[in-house]
This record gives structure tokens, C-alpha cells and sequence, in this order.
């Protein structure tokens, strides 16, 4: 079980992206759509009711940045991952920052990928692909349109529950 702290977008760039899953599926690629289509700032084994409270508090005091979601990538791990990655700057980076200020010693399990200085910001769209897969799905969507995504919601999402808990 992991609960996560993730941005989804605007109804546009939502859109755009469900364009993409789209795409991706009429050549045979299997998308990652348990969720709508987000980007994920901080993943933990469970994000308890004072995190959540704590994170609450701060984002009502942040200005949440748009990203540009631009680049056609994947991720080299043991499972092939397709994804959209962002543009990194100041702004987003110190939201990432402030949450997981926010989350130091109240998270259980906190996810070294998404910690600062090892988190890549983007929106997955495909997860545990073939070889084959992988090629298919950069085929199709290459070269990838960028996406100007706007905070739509923050939320906490669970990923064997479903539940999604909107801070706000």
C-alpha cells in the first residue's frame, strides 16, 4: 500500500493527456489510468491525518505553479515506464520542497525517488511494458505536443484503496 501526494490537473491539460492514453492504446499499449492524470510530489506507505492536516495548512499559504509537461521519456528501472516529464524550475521545485518540509518525520515509508535531489516531476503514462511496448508507445506519440498544466486539485491518493482525500 502507498498514499501519495499529487497534483491533477486542469480540465485541459487532463484532457490532453487522456489524448495521449488514447493513443497509446490503439497500438496496443496498456496505460497507467487508476488515476486521473497527475503528477506525484510525495509517495509514502500511508500519509497520516496530521501530515494531511499539516500539508493542508501550507498549501493555503503556497502559490501553486502550472508545469509544462514537455518531454518524451522513460524511466531506467527494473520496469519500463513511459512518461511526460516537466520542465523543472525554481517555482515547482520549492513546492516540492515545502511539501516535503511539511512531511519530514510524519510520513511512514517516505519514497527516496520522489525526496528533493532525486525526484523527476512528470505524469506516467504507461507502467511495466515490454520492449516492444516502449517502442510502440514512443512511436506514437513522438514527437509529443507539450502540455501547459494548471494545478486543478492537491490531493492525497491511495493506491490500494482508491481514495482520494483532497487537501484543499
Amino acid at each position: 500500500m502507498a498514499q501519495a501526494v499529487v497534483v491533477l490537473f486542469d480540465d485541459e491539460a487532463d484532457a490532453a493527456v487522456r489524448a495521449l492514453w488514447r493513443r497509446l492504446r490503439e497500438v496496443g499499449v496498456p496505460t497507467d489510468e487508476k488515476f486521473p492524470p497527475h503528477l506525484t510530489y510525495a509517495l509514502a506507505g500511508s500519509i497520516p491525518t496530521r501530515a494531511r492536516a499539516a500539508l493542508r495548512e501550507e498549501l493555503g499559504r503556497l502559490w501553486l505553479p502550472g508545469m509544462a509537461l514537455e518531454n518524451l521519456s522513460s524511466f531506467a528501472t527494473s520496469e519500463n515506464v513511459l512518461m511526460l516529464a516537466a520542465v523543472v524550475d525554481a517555482e515547482l521545485l520549492a513546492v516540492h520542497s515545502a511539501v516535503h518540509d511539511v512531511l519530514a518525520r510524519k510520513v511512514k515509508h517516505p519514497s527516496a525517488y520522489h525526496l528533493p535531489g532525486h525526484w523527476v516531476p512528470h505524469c506516467t503514462l504507461a507502467v511495466g511494458l515490454t520492449d516492444e511496448q516502449m517502442v510502440a508507445g514512443f512511436a506514437a506519440l513522438h514527437p509529443v505536443r507539450p502540455i501547459r498544466a494548471k494545478v486543478g486539485r492537491v490531493c492525497v491518493v491511495d493506491s490500494a484503496t482508491g481514495e482520494v482525500d483532497d487537501l484543499g
